[in-house]
């Protein structure tokens, strides 16, 4: 496992739509381990593939004691809205309210291929959302209603 450079804000990649996963072989499993080590590093809550340079649709996340990555996810449903904090690993130091649905259902695959669905709210649920959206090419701040810098601790990123 290995920590990897975390992309920021401006970096041509996360702008891109991600690839789809077609194979699930020691190179993804590799991918996948070194982004949870990155995301931890960092103490983030959820990494992209694409915030560590590699294009392909791959989320990771550690949230509320829920510890999972998925591959290829898809929001299928969701209901319901709230706004709240965001901040994000390849945009440091600002944190914006964003307003986001409230419950989702995701599917998607497991890092064995095997498919998987998650329901999902609260933290969990706008976690799930912020990382699909970077496989979209999309980052908190285009959606955030008002962004602030913040000094300190990126603690909580996702």
């Amino acid at each position: 496992m290995a920590v990897r450079i975390v992309r920021e804000h401006g970096e041509d990649i996360l702008r891109e739509r991600a690839r789809s996963v077609k194979r699930f072989d020691d190179v993804l499993q590799r991918l996948i381990e070194d982004m949870f080590e990155t995301m931890y590093h960092y103490h983030g809550i959820g990494l992209a593939a694409p915030q560590v340079g590699v294009p392909k649709r791959v989320i990771v996340m550690d949230v509320d004691g829920v510890k999972l990555a998925l591959v290829n996810p898809e929001i299928i449903a969701s209901d319901g809205e709230e706004v709240d904090t965001e901040g994000c690993l390849s945009v440091p130091g600002v944190y914006g309210q964003v307003k986001r649905s409230a419950e989702v259902v995701v599917r998607g695959l497991n890092p064995d291929g095997t498919a998987s669905e998650l329901e999902a709210t609260a933290l969990l649920a706008r976690c799930l959302q912020h990382e699909i959206d970077h496989l979209d090419g999309v980052l908190f701040i285009d959606k955030a209603i008002e962004l602030e810098p913040v000094a300190g601790s990126e603690a909580g990123s996702a």
